[in-house]
């Protein structure tokens, strides 16, 4: 049973203009002394859209009314595309065989989940790429291009080589992506005005993998 559409992806001409972002979940707990204590509870973010300030024309009402038949409200997953964010490098830049480390290798793995990693200062936090875009994905090792002797899941965004990297090869990626997703509503029944005057909400949600 198909649970998620890797083709055709949610419209892009609406999602350009689309907005959100990512979002965690953090449980904070005040004392009568006004101290605070703060329980992360996702080691990753859902990241949430509402797509209905992409929405311009009546066209585009009526291509995102036939996706959400398609997508049969909140039943399927599919693919969006985070205008903000959707490269292995800086959205302006172009991508690189070096722009995320995603591995090192030991002479038995052959197999390397694509990732990328935000930094600020001395911290960072790491994202799981499970659904790269088919085409645009580059590798390295130690920084040399391996133009052939891998291929990449786009569905999962495994990288598996034809043979294990040896022991304490860097193994790197540079990629677009996607962001597994599906709508956060069973229900799509504003109208034209309504989607006109940004009166009524079209919600998106990522979804775990």
């Amino acid at each position: 049973m198909t649970t998620f559409i890797e083709t055709p992806r949610f419209p892009t001409v609406i999602s350009f203009e689309s907005t959100g972002g990512p979002r965690y979940l953090t449980v904070v707990v005040k004392t009568g002394g006004g101290d605070e204590s703060r329980d992360r509870k996702w080691s990753y973010p859902l990241h949430q859209y509402d797509a209905v300030s992409g929405i311009k024309t009546l066209a585009q009402m009526e291509e995102l009314l036939s996706f959400f038949h398609v997508a049969a409200g909140r039943a399927l997953g599919f693919r969006y595309k985070d205008f903000a964010d959707f490269k292995s490098c800086a959205v302006g830049d172009s991508v690189a065989a070096t722009d995320q480390t995603i591995g090192t290798g030991d002479a038995a793995e052959d197999d390397y989940q694509l990732i990328k990693t935000y930094s600020h200062g001395a911290y960072s936090r790491a994202r799981i790429i499970a659904k790269p875009v088919a085409g645009t994905t580059v590798v390295s090792l130690d920084d040399v291009a391996q133009g052939s002797g891998w291929s990449v899941d786009t569905a999962t965004g495994i990288i598996t080589f034809d043979s294990p990297p040896g022991g304490g090869v860097v193994v790197k990626a540079g990629y677009e992506f996607d962001v597994p997703c599906r709508f956060e509503t069973d229900t799509l029944s504003a109208a034209w005005a309504e989607y006109e005057a940004l009166t009524t909400t079209v919600p998106i949600t990522e979804v775990r993998l």
